[in-house]
């Protein structure tokens, strides 16, 4: 992500004119107040995937408006998911009041005024209405109201915004086009659960948050080294020839994906200067290998060395840090 803005790199009396210039230039139009006699204090990061822009910010206490002199100077006909981390976030939209915390989550429109209350930190999630296959009058049905973001669908989506953050120096402007597909299918899966209407989701886009589900299930059991693909599949509800064909249609298998990541969260850990005391084999059994032996070779399969030569090799190089 790219910090667009922090204001202490501005005088105190300047920092709220450059963060509203900053929101003009790179949100919407709006206009920003805080309490008499306090100083503005906040920061700003933004990445773009497509049409897909994901913020992180943070601000002292503010008031933010949108009117409709604001829309009428430019309305980008977008939606805005909003997602607390830190702090309370009071919006008030289209006659509704909400009070919104962290691990809930709250859905604004660039077309109707609005206006917010906010202490705190929040991730933020912006795209073009017209991307999502809900027609807008349905989605009006949603906007300040309070959504859940800490289960089901909706903790999906906050976990995918959380991760795609801080993994994004990896990734290739291929991937960030890929995922800001992900991003949107997510997004209109929450908001079609909240309007129960799955059904109007293309079957392509539910197949990808489908695997993204799944994927997100087993990162979060690769731990337990009874997990099976019988077990993945019953805890999403369907059969275990569909779970291969979702995996084959992303060109792994199952069992191949679930190895993988376990290796990988053992390599990694295994490479982590921070971890170079902590056992080989307690490693290994943390990430779903309780037996020593079956984990040395299938990480010697992976990557052509014992699990303690390739720690002792890579710990040895100069400036070496965790991967």
């Amino acid at each position: 992500m790219e910090r667009v803005f922090d204001s202490e790199d501005f005088p105190a009396q300047e920092a709220l004119g450059a963060w509203t210039e900053m929101a003009h230039r790179d949100i919407m139009p709006k206009t920003f107040r805080v309490v008499e006699g306090e100083v503005f204090r906040g920061w700003f990061d933004e990445m773009a995937l497509g049409s897909v822009q994901i913020s992180s910010v943070a601000y002292s206490l503010i008031t933010t408006s949108r009117t409709l002199r604001s829309i009428g100077v430019s309305d980008p006909e977008s939606l805005q998911i909003v997602i607390p981390r830190r702090g309370p976030h009071f919006i008030e939209q289209n006659g509704r009041s909400t009070l919104v915390e962290p691990g809930e989550m709250v859905l604004l429109s660039s077309s109707r005024p609005f206006q917010s209350y906010a202490i705190g930190e929040a991730t933020l999630m912006q795209f073009p209405i017209a991307l999502l296959p809900a027609g807008a009058r349905h989605i009006d049905r949603l906007v300040a109201c309070r959504l859940a973001g800490g289960k089901g669908i909706g903790r999906l989506l906050a976990d995918y915004l959380a991760r795609v953050t801080v993994d994004h120096t990896c990734y290739t402007p291929a991937d960030m086009l890929r995922l800001g597909t992900i991003g949107l299918d997510l997004a209109a899966a929450v908001l079609a659960h909240h309007l129960e209407r799955e059904n109007e989701i293309p079957a392509d886009s539910r197949q990808r948050v489908l695997y993204a589900r799944v994927t997100s299930f087993i990162e979060k059991h690769l731990g337990d080294p009874t997990l099976t693909v019988d077990q993945v599949a019953a805890a999403h509800h369907i059969s275990v020839r569909s779970l291969h064909r979702l995996f084959q249609a992303h060109g792994v298998s199952v069992r191949a994906s679930i190895r993988e990541q376990r290796l990988a969260r053992c390599r990694r850990d295994l490479v982590d200067p921070a971890q170079q005391h902590v056992p080989i084999r307690a490693i290994a059994a943390r990430w779903g290998y309780p037996r020593p032996a079956d984990f040395t070779r299938a990480f010697r399969t992976a990557y052509g060395a014992a699990p303690a030569a390739y720690r002792r090799e890579t710990l040895s190089r100069p400036g070496t840090r965790a991967t």
